[in-house]
């Protein structure tokens, strides 16, 4: 089994995967604050964390291996990505037009 954690973070012009030695009775916090992020990036408070996909808080105790992942707010609403790609480069379909 792995002895570490990792701490993985996506900013807007940088991404982090940062190695961390796993100690038992670790939290999500300690892993964060004992990865160093902090000196690199601005975390926005309060923290969104979760640990390969699901939804934790920075109290949650580590396994070793795990991957607690620092989220940040969307800076646009991916609905509003898919709408502007379909009006700029609309899929042309092979179907037969139905008249009304």
């Amino acid at each position: 089994m792995s002895s570490w954690v990792w701490v993985a973070y996506v900013h807007e012009a940088e991404q982090f995967h940062l190695q961390v030695p796993f100690n038992q009775g670790m939290t999500a916090l300690d892993a964060i604050q004992a990865s160093g992020i902090e000196q690199h990036v601005t975390l926005a408070t309060p923290w969104m964390l979760g640990i390969f996909g699901e939804r934790v808080d920075a109290q949650q105790l580590l396994s070793a291996g795990d991957r607690v992942e620092i989220y940040r707010a969307l800076t646009i609403n991916p609905k509003d990505i898919r709408r502007h790609r379909a009006t700029n480069h609309p899929i042309k379909s092979n179907r037969l037009k139905r008249s009304v």
